[in-house]
């Protein structure tokens, strides 16, 4: 988290009752320069709170940040196609799919396609 901060890239949180339930940080899309105007969003809601718009209270704050901070672009990297809650509040935020890398990740033994996203600025 200090890590992102301290590279200028805001980092949001979500409490309710005062714990924390979520959060929400862009960081670098890619370190060359000619991606400086370009970040990677990451949002996370506990399981316990998913379906209660913290996701999407998150990434429109995130966007918003994002856009003070004259970023052009921003990539959502969906680990997994087959997070539809992902794709859906992503989708719901203005990201349009970009493509599918098939089978590039393996976790929970089986090999994942990854979905990106993209919402320009």
């Amino acid at each position: 988290m200090l890590a992102i901060i301290d590279q200028g890239y805001p980092y949001l949180t979500a409490e309710v009752d005062g714990l924390p339930v979520g959060y929400a940080y862009a960081s670098s899309f890619r370190s060359r320069t000619g991606y400086r105007f370009t970040v990677e969003d990451s949002v996370y809601v506990g399981s316990n709170m998913q379906g209660h718009s913290i996701g999407k209270t998150l990434l429109r704050a995130l966007i918003k940040e994002c856009r003070a901070r004259d970023v052009r672009v921003m990539i959502a990297v969906i680990g997994d196609s087959d997070n539809a809650a992902s794709i859906k509040l992503h989708a719901a935020c203005g990201f349009v799919t970009i493509g599918t890398f098939p089978k590039i990740g393996f976790k929970f033994d089986r090999w994942l396609d990854s979905d990106q996203m993209c919402l320009t600025l």
